[in-house]
């Protein structure tokens, strides 16, 4: 009877064990399906990967939809959607790595959703500010919402692996030469006169908005000339010392570079020389204040948003402008204590055929102005959603005014623009925890490169 009961369970136990190495054989295939090196290989031929695990969160349609809307837009973004269960562990890091391309990197794992850059593609704030403005939503609108704001404010190219615009050996395209070619063909004295009306115009456009621009950066000048005038400070007087008269020369200084920027301005974006001047110098009296008073140094902050003549930033609020989404802004300590209050800020409004505007409503010649102000690539972030910063993320502004969101200082590219293949060369700092902000599970905790500690 032994013998016998032996002899039956043999088939059973012959299928566990079947069914075991069956599941050992696919194992390693899912594994492979789904780890960093099989995702960053996807990655570097289209901008969508979705998981064949979470392929219930986004349909095909709708991922061909999104690639195609960011290779038309040729820009570095890249997105992954990955299952729930997905290891984070240096999550970002481990893909940027292996992709090996300076971008934009975005993870949609599960229902949470969080984002990085390099800093010469999107600088952290703007980045924070993106992930936060699309928290909550499913996960087909979330990632087209991500994907239309980022594509506004981000840098550089696409990968050259992606394909893209046929292209001669030069790299000029093909559309360039027929559309040169043509203008050769029908030139001639008509072709030379339009283009010359057409500079003309252009000049007389870049004068006006000059002059438009000249009464409120005069504005700016006056303000810190009459701080400096406020001032109850001798380099004689007692008690003064080396670093105090070291603060106060610097101040002047600013004071008279930004004069002579001024009077040297022949186009909007010449103004950028004049704020950049005029923060240093109230970073410098804030400087000269606190030895005079024996407080600590200040930290080195942009000036208040709102308003830059409210001198430099002392924290950071949450702000969010009409139609906009919310995102934090350097505030003075007076803007801080009305917002804490549930009260509007003091916002610096200029003349605009409208009436009296924001800064940020009142045109594109505003984009120097301000950028000379909130250098340190945090203006992107800044200005997301509001007329000036689509204005600057259009191609037409670039050509008018010289520079984009990418030219406003700070972003530390170590050698690499948007798009290049970086391999492993690149500052992991960028991919690692925000200190609270951005991370899935709110920050704190994790690892440098984790998505944080709230799994």
């Amino acid at each position: 009877m032994k013998a016998a009961r032996r002899t039956r369970s043999l088939p059973v136990l012959l299928l566990a064990v079947l069914a075991l190495l069956a599941l050992t054989a696919g194992a390693p295939q899912a594994t492979a399906a789904t780890g960093v090196s099989a995702i960053a290989d996807a990655l570097r031929r289209s901008p969508v990967y979705v998981d064949p695990a979470a392929a219930a969160q986004l349909s095909t349609a709708e991922a061909d939809t999104l690639a195609h809307q960011i290779k038309d837009a040729d820009e570095p973004l890249f997105i992954a959607v990955l299952p729930a269960g997905y290891p984070t562990r240096n999550l970002f890091t481990d893909l940027r790595t292996a992709t090996g391309i300076t971008g934009l990197y975005a993870v949609r794992l599960g229902d949470r959703f969080d984002a990085r850059a390099d800093a010469s593609v999107l600088p952290r704030t703007a980045v924070r500010n993106l992930v936060t403005s699309v928290q909550g939503e499913t996960a087909n609108t979330q990632l087209t919402d991500f994907t239309g704001r980022a594509l506004t404010s981000m840098g550089g190219k696409a990968p050259a692996s992606w394909g893209g615009r046929a292209t001669t050996g030069s790299g000029v395209s093909d559309t360039a030469l027929i559309a040169l070619g043509a203008v050769v063909v029908a030139g001639g004295a008509g072709a030379y006169a339009l283009v010359r009306r057409s500079r003309r115009r252009h000049e007389q456009e870049q004068r006006a908005a000059l002059d438009r621009l000249r009464v409120v950066v005069d504005e700016d000048i006056t303000a810190f000339g009459e701080e400096l005038d406020r001032l109850d400070f001798h380099p004689a007087e007692s008690g003064a010392d080396g670093a105090m008269r070291a603060d106060y020369e610097r101040a002047l200084n600013a004071y008279d570079q930004a004069k002579s920027a001024m009077a040297d301005a022949r186009r909007p974006e010449d103004v950028r020389a004049v704020t950049e001047a005029l923060e240093d110098g109230r970073f410098s009296l804030a400087q000269l204040a606190a030895r005079r008073t024996g407080t600590p140094l200040p930290e080195r902050r942009p000036p208040c948003f709102f308003d830059p003549r409210h001198g430099p930033s002392v924290t950071d609020a949450t702000w969010t402008p009409p139609g906009g989404a919310p995102r934090e802004v350097p505030v003075c300590a007076a803007d801080a204590t009305r917002l804490a209050d549930g009260r509007d800020p003091v916002v610096r409004e200029v003349d605009t055929d409208l009436g009296r505007r924001p800064y940020w409503d009142a045109g594109p010649a505003y984009g120097p102005w301000a950028g000379g102000y909130f250098g340190g690539g945090i203006l992107p972030g800044l200005l997301l959603g509001t007329a000036l910063g689509g204005w600057m993320s259009a191609p037409a502004y670039a050509a008018d005014y010289g520079t984009g969101y990418g030219d406003f200082g700070g972003f530390d590219t170590g050698g690499h623009q948007g798009g290049d293949v970086s391999g492993a060369n690149f500052d992991p700092g960028d991919f690692g925890d925000f200190g609270g902000g951005g991370d899935f599970g709110g920050g704190g905790g994790g690892d440098s490169g984790d998505f944080g500690g709230g799994f």
